[in-house]
């Protein structure tokens, strides 16, 4: 797994566990529904720093939190 497709999964996880759709994402964020919806479908592969930080104010945590999983960890280590 990738790095877009991790960002994609902790992007469906926090939504999941907070009860938000990505409409309603949308709305906490300030991020554009279609936005959203490209990076959620794969349309858009990459995503700025400056987008995932909108997202993060949205679901209250911080740029850190977002990356501080297991699987983003992982990553890191195959990067190498």
């Amino acid at each position: 797994m990738g790095i877009y497709e991790v960002t994609v999964k902790r992007i469906r996880g926090l939504c999941k566990e907070r009860g938000i759709t990505p409409n309603g994402l949308s709305y906490v964020s300030g991020v554009s529904q279609s936005t959203i919806k490209s990076i959620l479908n794969g349309e858009s592969t990459n995503p700025g720093i400056a987008t995932i930080k909108k997202l993060c104010d949205g679901f209250e945590i911080t740029i850190g939190e977002f990356f501080s999983t297991e699987e983003f960890d992982s990553l890191e280590q195959e990067m190498e």
